[in-house]
């Protein structure tokens, strides 16, 4: 008989079992499908022995001393500062667009005040700002919108920026000076040995039990255990009972070039004629030193794993429908992204999980072997507690 069963050994769920049974003494079994602990973040090393992200780069950044300082109980800290460059007009400029972006693309010698004033003369007035293409053109105008926000946000979701939430493009800000880092966060660092090194030591208990490549359906009959962490897709856990909700998935492809460097930051975003979006070369987020440079492409489809929840309207609501179903749900525990149908950051995933544990160990499940209280949670809204700073689209 398990305490507890999580699952999914991503963020959310590997918090929360190590929460669980170092702070609770409690018994945990986590499975996961895939055969690897981590969930996205889940890194390794190539055959060329670069160390790579299989699903696509993943950029730790935080404002939130209290989960900065969770995670370095697992794990030594590179210092990092992200910065992308996108593809436009046949030139590399920065992205988010600033001051350099500009006098760049435009061959202007423009001053941060002038800047201010030039973005002023092309903003569109919109009266009421809905959508991704409403935030973008009433700040930067409709050029700078069609160069670099209309074509990858295509390619990125499947659908016009026209109809989707205007939180797709909020997260990402325009700059009137020279700062070209692509995150703000007083946080800024990698695993100095990498993701999956981190959940390893994160996962090391002796309460706790890992299965890999192992469903949810296929044992939730099969193991005894007394309540549940759910960080799967909240729509599948209840059969779909309202219809699936609509995600946006990834395909990657890996490669490894005979040279030393293939480009001169981690990403490169091409927002306009390639099928992919962004080109990722780890060795910048690594730090690691090699002869060879290993890439992945990044192309977006609705086949897949879940990785972006779409937001738009409709969407909202039929996740409305499943909340309901979920806070009705008794000793069952919804976290995480696919839970609770929103895209986080990493580090708002485990302020999440933190916030949830927190919960759960000051309500009446304190007794340890205490019998069933009836008490469930959906964790919607508990991000609230971990970093405001939101992800790019």
């Amino acid at each position: 008989m398990f305490d507890w069963l999580i699952v999914g050994a991503g963020f959310a769920g590997s918090v929360l079992a190590e929460r669980l049974a170092r702070e609770r003494d409690e018994h945990v079994l986590i499975i996961d499908r895939r055969p690897h602990i981590g969930g996205n973040a889940y890194d390794r090393h190539d055959a060329a022995g670069l160390l790579i992200h299989q699903y696509g780069p993943h950029i730790f950044h935080t404002n939130s001393e209290q989960i900065f300082d969770y995670l370095s109980a697992f794990t030594g800290w590179r210092h990092y500062e992200h910065r992308v460059l996108a593809q436009v007009d046949g030139q590399l400029v920065p992205i988010p667009i600033n001051l350099d972006t500009i006098n760049r693309l435009y061959g202007l010698e423009l001053t941060p005040d002038e800047l201010a004033q030039w973005f002023q003369a092309r903003a569109e007035k919109v009266q009421d700002i809905q959508t991704s293409e409403d935030v973008v053109v009433s700040q930067v105008g409709r050029e700078l919108y069609e160069k670099f926000f209309r074509g990858y946000t295509r390619k990125q979701w499947g659908v016009d920026p026209s109809e989707l939430d205007k939180s797709v493009t909020a997260r990402v800000p325009t700059r009137t000076n020279s700062d070209d880092r692509y995150f703000n966060d007083q946080y800024q660092y990698m695993p100095k040995h990498g993701y999956t090194r981190m959940f390893e030591n994160m996962l090391d208990h002796p309460n706790i039990k890992i299965m890999l490549q192992t469903d949810f359906e296929e044992i939730r009959n099969e193991v005894a255990f007394r309540r549940l962490v759910f960080t799967g897709p909240v729509d599948e856990f209840f059969g779909y009972r309202f219809g699936k909700l609509p995600y946006r998935s990834l395909r990657f492809h890996h490669v490894t070039h005979e040279k030393e460097w293939h480009q001169p930051v981690a990403v490169v975003n091409y927002p306009m004629e390639q099928d992919y979006t962004r080109v990722t070369e780890y060795k910048h987020l690594t730090g690691q030193k090699h002869p060879l440079t290993s890439l992945t492409y990044e192309y977006p489809s609705d086949l897949g794993d879940p990785y972006y929840p779409v937001p738009r309207p409709e969407n909202a609501q039929r996740y409305r429908l499943y909340e309901a179903l979920a806070k009705s749900t008794t000793d069952v525990w919804f976290v995480g992204r696919l839970a609770t149908y929103r895209y986080y950051n990493m580090d708002q995933v485990v302020g999440q999980a933190l916030a949830t544990f927190r919960r759960i160990d000051s309500s009446v499940l304190r007794q340890r072997r205490g019998t069933s209280n009836g008490h469930r949670r959906s964790a919607d809204g508990i991000a609230a507690e971990a970093s405001t700073t939101f992800p790019a689209p």
